[in-house]
């Protein structure tokens, strides 16, 4: 009996081993591509739009310019309309040094969407907001800081996408339809998923909200998986929820925050295709 508790401590232990060094080097690696098509009531212009969405990458903890560079290719690959990127673009624990930001600026520059690239901050971008920001102008992707942007298509076709900071104001980004309610489509982007329910409870005429945060768990195992979770993504935190009327998104992540470690949740982006109801 003692010489089975040992062989059974034994495989245990191996066993738990085991499971960290695939979290730190085989979960962390790799990439995959999350489809999803949502069917609604878009413009006819906008029928078919095809939406990359990536988020976290917390750029220098594990991600560098040859795993972002490969993440890039894919996105491209993909021929996005429109690229969003939802918060923590760089690490709270890594300084970037110029050769880093020129990097970054190289990379982001190289993503490519036929009607834009947008992009909210992080809790972790704030330690270097303005170098944050700085990179974004000079990547051409739009930073929706408690502000919006619209885009246009066809016949006078509208899309609307606002975007919330890490002090969020929904009543700022919607004001724009106290006269303008002729936008039938709605994108808002927010870092923190959690937020849904002010965006939904005060404008339940949001069609999609797109976030990031939770990395839906970053260590994917049930208990540990909720005791991990960061404030702002203790309620919402999988893949997709509704939420009232609203389509909730949120990116499981490229890099990773506070751990090097992620198990049973490869790196990924999410890829929408928004279809018309009864189209193909």
């Amino acid at each position: 009996n003692l010489m089975t508790s040992k062989i059974l401590i034994l495989i245990i232990i191996l066993i738990l081993s085991l499971l960290i060094i695939y979290a730190r080097y085989g979960g962390t690696r790799g990439l995959i591509t999350k489809e999803y098509q949502i069917e609604t009531t878009i413009d006819d212009s906008f029928d078919g739009l095809k939406i990359v969405h990536f988020s976290d990458l917390h750029y220098l903890r594990i991600t560098n310019k040859e795993t972002t560079q490969s993440i890039i290719e894919e996105i491209n690959l993909l021929n996005p309309d429109i690229v969003v990127f939802t918060g923590d673009l760089i690490d709270k624990d890594y300084k970037p040094n110029d050769k880093d930001i020129s990097n970054l600026k190289e990379l982001l520059t190289s993503i490519k969407s036929k009607y834009g690239k947008y992009s909210v901050l992080g809790e972790h971008d704030i330690k270097v907001e303005d170098t944050i920001k700085d990179i974004y102008i000079s990547s051409n992707f739009t930073l929706l800081d408690n502000s919006y942007d619209v885009i246009y298509g066809n016949n006078n076709n509208k899309l609307f996408i606002g975007g919330l900071s890490n002090n969020p104001d929904i009543d700022k980004v919607m004001n724009y339809f106290t006269e303008n309610e002729d936008i039938n489509y709605k994108i808002i982007l927010v870092h923190e998923p959690d937020y849904v329910d002010t965006i939904t409870s005060k404008y339940n005429n949001t069609n999609l909200v797109l976030a990031g945060h939770s990395h839906n768990g970053q260590i994917n195992i049930p208990y540990i998986k909720k005791l991990l979770l960061p404030e702002g993504s203790k309620k919402y935190y999988n893949n997709y929820y509704k939420v009232n009327n609203t389509n909730l998104y949120i990116s499981s992540g490229l890099g990773e925050s506070n751990i090097n470690f992620k198990l049973f949740n490869k790196p990924s982006i999410n890829f929408y295709r928004i279809n018309k109801i009864g189209t193909k």
